[in-house]
């Protein structure tokens, strides 16, 4: 499922289209990324597909597009690919 998920979200044409679908503003949420129009930020989104949701569902569940859910994990592999990795001791 997640793989799936993956090359959805690399094949969406334009797939720098989380630039139009998600916002960050210090005056919503405390200035965590949300979708654009909604109060609903990225990691309720993350979380809920983490915990198994299907992205029908978490459309439903907080009035979404499926193209909102698929900025979102945009949105996480590009911040995700910009990341350090390093061991712990």
């Amino acid at each position: 499922m997640i793989m799936d998920l993956c090359r959805e979200v690399w094949y969406i044409p334009g797939a720098q289209m989380y630039d139009e679908r998600i916002v960050i503003d210090p005056a919503v949420r405390h200035g965590k990324p949300i979708i654009k129009g909604t109060r609903v930020p990225l990691e309720i989104i993350l979380g809920s597909l983490a915990g198994g949701m299907a992205i029908a569902e978490i459309a439903k569940e907080y009035d979404l597009q499926k193209v909102d859910i698929l900025a979102d994990l945009a949105y996480a592999a590009r911040l995700i690919a910009g990341e350090g990795i390093a061991a712990y001791p």
